[in-house]
């Protein structure tokens, strides 16, 4: 079966999948603090999400990032995990991975690395307890540290995901430097994109800039450089003093739209072939009118089809141009 290629021949080898809307936190840059979730009615079921992801898998997808909300607050959810594991065993899949929260990572790490995942992405954007309940809301610093733990104590590979937060993590940027050098986790700061119910006026003075956070870098350390791709938006540079590689996703500063290779399916089956614009497919009426996949196999390609070139994330002095009305929770991590 030939694989999806979209329109400007970019193949697409890459599916990050959400499981769930819900999470137990309420991050300020994700969501709104009383969030209305989705009727579960309305969630794809497992064998739904099974199905959903195998397609792609067929269709030449070689990496599924797991993600939500929190996908480990979805019941049932290692069932659907162990599921998946069966294409790394034939090989159709290359990798398979998550990211999450931290806060249920205690319970599940040891079956996570059962089910072949070597890698995970933990989002952390403090280090202080307060603070971190603050940007959270609900979190609890040390719930999610000691889920670090247990995914580094079963031999998954932990990743810090920061979102970069002018006034509230700038100081931070040493200390998370530091702490993930002696734990030896790898680390990206990302820049904070224009999605969801908010006020312009804050979303704009939440913008760290990564030229700005590389700058404060380049007065400490010695920076290069690396050509090296993983199949995300990142871009890596190494510490020479340290030896540290660092991930920098930039969609405002410098978008990473000509090498994109991915897509995200929402926990209702809404197919975005780009974060940043608003054009969709629904993959959940196919899925359910038939027990054959054909209809969901041309859905996609015809999706795949009309994929664009890049979003249009910006920011103005004064504006956000490029908005998109979902919340990130809805579309997925």
């Amino acid at each position: 079966m030939s694989q999806l290629i979209d329109p400007f021949l970019r193949p697409i080898t890459y599916l990050r999948l959400s499981v769930t809307d819900r999470c137990d936190f309420r991050c300020t840059y994700c969501m709104t603090e009383h969030m209305q979730f989705l009727p579960k009615a309305e969630l794809l079921t497992l064998e739904e999400l099974h199905r959903i992801s195998s397609a792609f898998i067929r269709l030449g997808v070689k990496k599924l990032r797991i993600t939500g909300g929190e996908p480990l607050v979805r019941k049932g959810i290692m069932t659907y995990v162990r599921a998946m594991s069966r294409h790394l065993l034939s090989g159709a899949l290359q990798e398979l991975t998550m990211t999450t929260n931290g806060s249920q990572l205690a319970k599940h790490a040891a079956e996570l690395a059962d089910c072949g995942i070597k890698r995970i992405n933990v989002s952390l954007d403090t280090l202080d307890a307060a603070k971190f309940t603050q940007i959270t809301r609900l979190g609890r610093l040390d719930q999610v540290l000691d889920g670090i733990r247990a995914a580094k104590a079963a031999g998954i590979r932990v990743k810090i995901n920061t979102v970069a937060l002018k006034g509230f993590n700038e100081t931070e940027l040493f200390s998370l430097l530091q702490w993930c050098a002696a734990e030896d986790h790898d680390l990206t700061f990302i820049e904070v994109m224009p999605m969801g119910d908010m006020e312009e006026t804050y979303r704009i003075g939440q913008f760290w800039s990564m030229e700005d956070l590389r700058t404060r870098l380049a007065e400490r350390f010695t920076i290069t450089d690396l050509a090296e791709k993983t199949g995300g938006p990142a871009r890596y540079l190494r510490l020479e003093e340290t030896g540290q590689k660092i991930g920098l996703i930039t969609p405002l500063t410098h978008n990473f739209c000509e090498s994109c290779n991915r897509v995200r399916v929402t926990c209702t089956g809404e197919l975005y072939m780009c974060l940043g614009q608003e054009d969709m497919a629904d993959l959940r009426a196919p899925l359910r009118a038939s027990a054959s996949d054909a209809g969901l196999d041309a859905a996609i390609r015809a999706a795949i089809s009309r994929k664009p070139k890049g979003h249009d994330f910006d920011y103005s002095r004064a504006k956000v141009a490029g908005q998109v009305s979902r919340h990130m929770s809805h579309t997925g991590g």
